[in-house]
């Protein structure tokens, strides 16, 4: 008989062990909730450094565009023009950055790219210059209109 009731303890003991491993007790969840978090709030900073330097290439596609169409119509013409001589608007494709050409002469232009909305964060490359005198480019760019970035960060911001 007491081989029986010993049986019977064990079985019931071992049911109630099983059925304790069935699932996740909550501070286990915390953790793995608390892990999540940590890797999240490590990754999301470059995450948002990517789209910013993936966005900037609509600023420097918009000033390629630009580029070519100023050359096009100086073929035709006896000075380079404006963002409407020239047929470009005054928005990049995607809308990440408005484009000025501030100065346009006979030997040269200056075409302005300015980040707006969610890339206007992007605080070193918020402006990108073209600019071309007597047909050599030069670029530039800043956090704001004076464009006085350092070599290394023009390099960085243009992608060159």
């Amino acid at each position: 008989m007491l081989s029986a009731r010993s049986a019977a303890f064990r079985r019931s003991l071992s049911r109630h062990r099983h059925a304790r491993h069935a699932g996740f007790t909550a501070i286990e969840l915390l953790i793995a909730m608390a892990m999540v978090a940590v890797l999240a709030a490590l990754a999301y900073p470059s995450f948002r450094e990517q789209v910013t330097r993936a966005r900037r290439v609509d600023a420097v596609l918009a000033i390629a565009a630009a580029q070519l169409a100023q050359e096009r119509w100086r073929a035709n013409q006896a000075s380079y023009g404006s963002l409407v001589a020239i047929g470009v608007g005054s928005v990049s494709g995607a809308g990440h950055y408005t484009l000025l050409v501030s100065a346009h002469d006979a030997a040269g232009y200056e075409i302005l790219a300015t980040a707006v909305g969610a890339q206007g964060r992007d605080a070193d490359c918020r402006n990108l210059r073209l600019q071309v005198a007597a047909g050599i480019p030069s670029y530039a760019s800043g956090p704001d209109a004076s464009v006085a970035n350092a070599a290394p960060m023009n390099k960085r911001c243009w992608s060159l």
